[in-house]
């Protein structure tokens, strides 16, 4: 069983940015893909950027240049840098980890983007 727990979310101005974190239970990294989606209010959740345990990361072509996924092997944490925010980027944002069919999700962290 793996536990995914997200913070760092909140209200931002746009053009602003947040990093959110991801906090795994244990070391998942070089035996799951992890992953951040999103889901806006009256959308469904989309893939904003994953990464595979040997560290190659795909992104949603829209969200390029914007935004970055990292983690921290050590902190067993998965980040997502977010710059130049938009309103539309405005969501709850969820930590992903998959392996061999199965999924794990975290509970969400909202992200406001409003002035």
């Amino acid at each position: 069983q793996v536990q995914l727990v997200e913070s760092g979310g909140g209200l931002v101005q746009p053009g602003g940015s947040l990093r959110l974190s991801c906090a795994a239970s244990g070391s998942i990294f070089s035996r799951y893909i992890v992953a951040w989606y999103r889901q806006a209010p009256g959308n469904q959740r989309e893939l904003v950027a994953e990464m595979t345990p040997g560290g190659t990361t795909n992104y949603v072509e829209s969200l390029k240049g914007r935004f970055t996924v990292s983690r921290d092997n050590a902190k067993n944490t998965l980040y997502l840098q977010m710059n130049s925010l938009k309103p539309e980027d405005t969501g709850v944002y969820y930590c992903n980890a998959k392996r061999s069919g199965v999924y794990y999700w975290g509970q969400g962290t909202q992200v406001t983007v409003s002035s």
